[in-house]
């Protein structure tokens, strides 16, 4: 299968890496990361030992592949949805954090759109080198649930490529409990400066759970079931098997980038207030790492 991996930045990195092993696969990126998987390929390092040798562009118009792998953050999927509707693909994947990134690819490309999430961890150590910081799994479906021929073609190339990959029928659910994670786990780390670890006890895991109930409970509002018990277990899961990971936001406030926070827990506050809720934790930590974002121009 043709593959573009649009967003070579640590996860698009580590599963691009790894999806070359079995396929044609282009990384989208910038340089100086690009330039080095041009000259001498990439090495995924840590839970892998895999050097390949992908096509990398710091460009990315005018494409053709079956799938577009979209790893962006969040904020920038207008952009690369503009740029992915020049080239030709026959299904697109997102697996980013938020919400709402499917419905922008949605709006650009003439192809299916996937939604997805992926829980192994990734770091990017140098150009041309990714570490897997932990072995996941590729969770993927239709955006609005039930059975698609794009995904199952999607989910048996990336099991080629020797990745966990499951098909699900219940993506809608899937996105919203992946985003009670997210809440509740990146800006209280990225805030505190802390691996996701020290969120499982201590002064930090009341704000960690608050954080996740209130996403659950803007989720059963907009009509999918997500209890509290099931936010609060996935979020335990997560940073029971991440405990030495920085999360992908506090990697970003340590490298001085602009955060997610709008896509998550901003998303969280904005779709309670439309549904008549508030999410005071959420909102805390949202003008917080906004506050900081601003004072360095990221935003």
């Amino acid at each position: 299968m043709d593959i573009v991996v649009f967003g070579a930045g640590s996860l698009g990195s580590l599963v691009g890496g790894l999806l070359a092993q079995a396929h044609e696969v282009t990384l989208v990126g910038r340089d100086p990361h690009v330039a080095a998987v041009a000259d001498g390929g990439l090495t995924v390092e840590g839970a892998f030992d895999v050097s390949v040798t992908p096509d990398a562009t710091t460009g990315g118009t005018g494409l053709r592949a079956d799938l577009a792998l979209v790893t962006v953050k969040a904020y920038d999927t207008t952009e690369a949805a503009r740029t992915l509707a020049t080239g030709e693909y026959g299904a697109a994947l997102s697996l980013q954090n938020g919400m709402g990134n499917e419905a922008t690819l949605d709006e650009f490309l003439d192809c299916p759109v996937l939604a997805g999430t992926a829980t192994y961890g990734a770091v990017r150590s140098g150009p041309g080198r990714v570490e897997c910081t932990g072995v996941g799994e590729v969770a993927l479906g239709p955006c609005e649930g039930g059975d698609s021929a794009a995904a199952a073609r999607a989910a048996r190339a990336f099991r080629r490529a020797d990745l966990n990959t499951t098909v699900h029928g219940d993506m809608p659910r899937r996105l919203r409990e992946k985003l009670a994670v997210n809440a509740g786990i990146n800006a209280v780390t990225a805030l505190s400066r802390v691996e996701n670890g020290a969120l499982l006890d201590g002064p930090a895991n009341d704000l960690t759970r608050s954080a996740a109930r209130e996403t659950a409970r803007v989720a059963r509002a907009a009509d999918v079931s997500l209890p509290n018990r099931v936010a609060l277990a996935a979020v335990e899961e997560v940073a029971t098997a991440t405990a030495d990971n920085d999360s992908s936001m506090l990697q970003d406030v340590r490298g001085g980038r602009r955060t997610e926070v709008d896509a998550i827990n901003g998303y969280v506050v904005d779709r309670a207030a439309e549904f008549g809720l508030d999410a005071p934790v959420n909102r805390t930590l949202t003008a917080l790492l906004g506050a900081w974002e601003r004072e360095r121009d990221l935003r």
